[in-house]
């Protein structure tokens, strides 16, 4: 099942996208490349400065209630990295893998390292979900659009019904045996470390407020995606719809971010009477200037593998 999972995953983005374009055609594709101009794509490296700068922060201060050292300008080049291989590379979730053990191996203690980075992407998933149900709930046409639309038939839902159910019960066997102490100890020390790194007095603010910063700067991103692909609609008609995308790039059936964001984009700005043509569109200039954002990345990347120094520098920005 693990073996399966990363190829399952990716034949379900191919799918997505290859949909997308029997019914809408090449055409949003095509558009969305061509509306990219230059003062959008320095919109995106600006922006993409500032949500890799909060987001670093928010891992400096994770990292350091669990008590391991990560100074900020390592952290930002590490998130840079983290961020173009999680673009390129078709699981999505490969540069956070390495941004973790790396530091881990730095900090000398792996375990810790890998717990570190997976409550700071946690905190950051939590804030926005419960932004985009707020906003959501206050303007839910595009979500029951988008629910109406992607609602599977009897059939369908048999079936995937009868996968849930394999997928049931295989986690209850695995929880069973030898395993099953390793995965509660497992649970317990992240439970406690989640109690340490984020929920502490001294950190939980920080870690609301640079998430919701990052957040802010993801939407104003979007909100430049729109009007590069010719959308006129006001910053309120655009914001549920864009949060809508942004929510379902969470979904682990994603090629580097590509798939139900267009799909669901596209069925919400068509619900909202903006076009579903407008919204793939959008999604696609979205995903393209996201790509850009990251692009010092490969900067990192290649200041590593040409044997750079990996020793990390002074300034103790958190």
């Amino acid at each position: 099942m693990r073996r399966l999972w990363p190829l399952l995953r990716v034949l379900v983005g191919v799918g997505i996208l290859a949909g997308l374009v029997v019914h809408l055609g090449t055409g949003a594709f095509v558009d969305g490349l061509r509306a990219i101009e230059t003062g959008s794509v320095l919109a995106a490296l600006g922006i993409g400065l500032l949500t890799t700068v909060f987001s670093a922060w928010r891992w400096c201060l994770v990292a350091r209630s669990l008590g391991l050292r990560l100074p900020l300008t390592v952290a930002v080049a590490d998130c840079y990295r983290a961020l173009f291989l999680n673009s390129v590379l078709p699981a999505g979730v490969l540069g956070d893998v390495h941004r973790a053990v790396s530091h881990g191996r730095r900090a000398g203690d792996v375990g810790r390292g890998v717990r570190a980075v997976v409550l700071e992407r946690v905190a950051g998933q939590v804030v926005l979900m419960v932004a985009g149900v707020g906003v959501l709930l206050a303007q839910p046409t595009p979500l029951a659009a988008a629910a109406g639309d992607l609602i599977p038939g009897r059939e369908a839902t048999a079936g995937m019904t009868a996968v849930l159910a394999a997928v049931v019960a295989l986690g209850a066997w695995t929880l069973r045996g030898r395993r099953a102490s390793g995965i509660r100890n497992a649970l317990r020390t992240g439970l406690a470390d989640g109690r340490t790194g984020v929920l502490s007095r001294d950190t939980w603010p920080g870690v609301v407020l640079l998430s919701v910063a990052a957040l802010a700067g993801y939407l104003a991103l979007f909100v430049v995606a729109a009007r590069a692909a010719g959308s006129q609609a006001t910053v309120g008609e655009l914001l549920p719809l864009l949060v809508l995308g942004l929510l379902v790039m969470g979904l682990p059936i994603n090629i580097g971010g590509w798939g139900p964001r267009e799909a669901v984009t596209a069925i919400a700005f068509g619900a909202a009477g903006l076009g579903a043509t407008q919204g793939l569109t959008t999604a696609v200039v979205y995903g393209v200037l996201s790509l850009i954002a990251c692009l010092p990345g490969v900067g990192v990347l290649l200041r590593r593998g040409s044997g750079g120094s990996r020793r990390p520098l002074t300034w103790r920005g958190c």
